[in-house]
C-alpha cells in the first residue's frame, strides 16, 4: 500500500490520530501589506473578519528572527521533509527575510515565497533560489486598478524578469484570483506571459464567506469554530458575468501553453459555475485537505489550522509548545475529528480553496 493511500485511510478512519508529517509550515511573518486589493479584507480594512484577524491580528508586526529560527530548528528535528512557506501578509517587506532564508537553507529546509511582487526586483537575489509564487489579477490596467497601485503590474514583471536573469531555472508560478473586474481579460493575461518560462499559471475562483453562510454556520458552531463573512466587503457576486467567464474558461482550455494552466476548483459546466457563485451554501469539495497537510504560524508564535482563510482557532503557541506537540495536539486532533464527523467540511468551508 502506498504512502498516499495510507494517508487517505488514516484521514478517513482515524482523523484524530494522524500519523504523518505536515507537508507545509506556513508563516505569517508580518502584519503589513503594501497594496490595497479590492477582494481582500486587509486591503479594504475590514479587520473584523476571520481572514483579516488571521493575517494582521497579532503583534509584533514582524515575526522575530529568533522565533523563525526556532521554527526552522524544530522542522529540521521533527519534519525535515516539510516545506517552509512564507505567505502572509507580504513576505518581501519582512526585514528578516534574507537571514531566515539563509538559515533554512543551512538546515536543509526547502522554502517558498508567496508575494504580490511589488518589490520583487529589489529582492530578486534573495529569493531567486526559492520557489516563488506571485499573485497577479489580470493585465496591467486591470491589475493596477484592483491592487490600488498604478505601477504594481509593471513592477511585478520587472521582478520576474530580474529573478530569471539571476537564475534562468528559477521556479516561478503565477496565480490569479477571478473577480468581477478581471472576467473577460483572462486570456489577455495569459497571452502576456505566453513566452515566459513559468512553472504554471493558476486561476482561483474567488474564496469567500457570505454573511448568510456565516450565520447558518454559527447556529451550530459559534462556540467552537465561529465564522465571519470574509472577502465580500467590496465584492458583488451579482456583478460576476458568469456567461463570459464560462466562455473564457472554455477558450483557455482549448489552447496550448508552454506551461500548465489550471483552475481551482475545476468546474465542469456553466450550471455548476452559477452554483459556485450564487449558491455558496452548497459545498463543492468533499473534505478539508489542508488540515492534514499544513498549519500556519503567526508573528506572535500562535498556530492556527491550515492557512489564513481558516477559523481563528489557536492550536498552541511555539513559545510554549514545540511543533510536533501542536501538530499532534488535542485541539487540532479534535478539529480534524469534527470535520470528519460532519462529512469533511463545516458550513463556512464551502468556498475555501482547502476544500477543492
Amino acid at each position: 500500500m502506498s504512502i498516499a493511500t495510507l494517508k487517505k485511510v488514516n484521514q478517513k478512519f482515524l482523523p484524530n490520530k494522524y500519523m504523518f508529517a505536515p507537508e507545509w509550515i506556513i508563516l505569517g511573518v508580518n502584519n503589513v501589506c503594501n497594496l490595497h486589493c479590492k477582494m481582500c479584507d486587509v486591503g479594504t480594512k475590514n479587520l473584523d473578519s476571520n481572514f483579516a484577524q488571521n493575517l494582521v491580528g497579532t503583534h509584533p508586526i514582524n515575526m522575530p528572527l529568533e522565533l523563525i529560527q526556532q521554527i526552522i530548528d524544530q522542522m529540521a528535528e521533527f519534519y525535515p521533509s516539510s516545506k517552509l512557506g512564507y505567505a502572509f501578509t507580504e513576505p518581501l517587506v519582512y526585514p528578516h527575510l534574507e537571514a531566515s532564508l539563509l538559515y533554512a537553507k543551512q538546515k536543509g529546509i526547502e522554502s517558498a515565497i508567496t508575494t504580490n511582487a511589488l518589490t520583487l526586483k529589489h529582492k530578486a537575489k534573495i529569493v531567486a533560489d526559492s520557489n516563488v509564487y506571485i499573485s497577479l489579477d489580470g493585465p496591467q490596467d486591470i491589475h493596477n486598478e484592483i491592487r490600488g497601485h498604478k505601477k504594481s503590474f509593471q513592477k511585478a514583471v520587472e521582478g520576474i524578469e530580474e529573478v530569471l536573469r539571476i537564475n534562468p531555472n528559477a521556479t516561478i508560478g503565477v496565480f490569479c484570483v477571478i473577480t468581477e473586474w478581471n472576467i473577460g481579460y483572462l486570456t489577455e493575461f495569459l497571452d502576456f506571459f505566453k513566452d515566459y518560462p513559468l512553472q504554471q499559471i493558476g486561476f482561483m475562483h474567488s474564496n469567500f464567506v457570505e454573511q448568510k453562510v456565516a450565520d447558518s454556520h454559527n447556529q451550530i458552531w459559534a462556540h467552537s469554530y465561529p465564522a465571519t463573512a470574509s472577502n465580500v466587503d467590496e465584492v458583488n457576486i451579482d456583478n460576476f458575468d458568469l456567461d463570459v467567464l464560462w466562455e473564457e474558461i472554455a477558450e483557455i482550455k482549448s489552447r496550448n501553453y508552454k506551461f500548465p494552466v489550471g483552475f481551482s476548483p475545476e468546474i465542469a459546466s456553466k450550471e455548476k459555475l452559477h452554483e459556485y457563485y450564487h449558491q455558496p451554501e452548497k459545498q463543492i469539495g468533499k473534505m478539508c485537505n489542508d488540515v492534514f497537510t499544513n498549519v500556519m504560524i503567526k508573528s506572535d508564535g500562535s498556530v492556527i489550522p491550515a492557512h489564513g482563510r481558516c477559523y481563528n482557532l489557536e492550536l498552541g503557541n511555539i513559545y510554549q509548545e514545540n511543533l510536533k506537540h501542536i501538530w499532534n495536539g488535542r485541539v487540532l486532533s479534535k478539529f480534524r475529528s469534527d470535520l470528519s464527523k460532519n462529512g469533511g467540511l463545516l458550513p463556512a468551508c464551502s468556498r475555501c480553496c482547502s476544500a477543492f
